[in-house]
C-alpha cells in the first residue's frame, strides 16, 4: 500500500468510525420497564451524553489530520487514540450500570430522585446492540489512532497551499505589499525610490 493511500485511508477510517459513533448516540441503547409497566427508551443522548462531543472532535481531527506536518500527525494520533479511549469508557460506564446512565430519564418520568429509590422503580432493563456498536466503535479508534502514530512518518507531508506565503518584491517594482514587507523587516519602504 502506498504513502498515500495509508494516508486517505487513515482519514477515511477517522470520519467513518467517528461518524458512526455520532449516529449511535442517536439511537435507543435501553429499554427501561418500571414496576408500574411504563416502558422508557433511553437513548445514548442520555445514556451516554459525552459522546456527542468525542464525536465531533474525531471529526474536526480528521479535517487537521489531512494538513498536519509529521510531528503534528504524531500528536493527533495520540489526541485519536485518547478520544477512542474516551468512548469506550463511556459506552463502558453506561453498559455497567444501564439505571444509573438513565436516572435522568427515570426521575423525569416518575418525579423519584436518588439511585437507591430509581433502582426499586425498575423492574426489567433490555440493552440494543448500541452501546456494544460504541464501544466496538471506541475500540477501534484507539487502534487508529495508535496505527496513524506508527504510520506517521510513512505519509507524504502535506503540499505547500498551507505553508506560510512571502511576497517578493520583483527588482524595481513598487508594490503596496513590497512596501508592507519593508515594514515587517524593519526597513523604510520609501529609502529604495530616492
Amino acid at each position: 500500500m502506498t504513502p498515500q493511500r495509508v494516508r486517505l485511508v487513515a482519514i477515511f477510517a477517522v470520519i467513518l468510525l467517528s461518524g458512526l459513533t455520532l449516529v449511535a448516540w442517536t439511537q435507543v441503547w435501553f429499554d427501561i420497564r418500571l414496576e408500574t409497566g411504563q416502558s422508557l427508551p433511553i437513548s445514548g443522548d442520555v445514556a451516554a451524553p459525552a459522546l456527542t462531543a468525542l464525536a465531533l472532535s474525531g471529526l474536526a481531527l480528521a479535517g487537521a489530520l489531512a494538513i498536519a506536518g509529521i510531528v503534528f500527525r504524531v500528536i493527533l494520533g495520540i489526541l485519536q487514540a485518547a478520544i477512542g479511549a474516551l468512548v469506550v469508557t463511556s459506552a463502558a460506564l453506561a453498559l455497567a450500570d444501564p439505571i444509573t446512565a438513565s436516572a435522568r430519564s427515570i426521575s423525569a418520568a416518575t418525579g423519584v430522585a436518588g439511585a437507591q429509590s430509581i433502582s426499586t422503580l425498575v423492574s426489567h432493563v433490555s440493552a440494543s446492540a448500541w452501546p456494544l456498536l460504541s464501544l466496538s466503535f471506541g475500540i477501534l479508534l484507539v487502534l487508529l489512532g495508535l496505527a496513524i502514530v506508527a504510520t506517521a512518518r510513512l505519509w507524504p507531508s502535506s503540499s505547500r497551499k498551507y505553508q506560510a506565503v512571502r511576497l517578493e518584491q520583483a527588482d524595481g517594482d513598487r508594490s503596496a505589499a513590497g512596501d508592507w514587507d519593508a515594514l515587517s523587516d524593519g526597513r523604510d519602504p520609501t529609502e529604495a525610490s530616492r
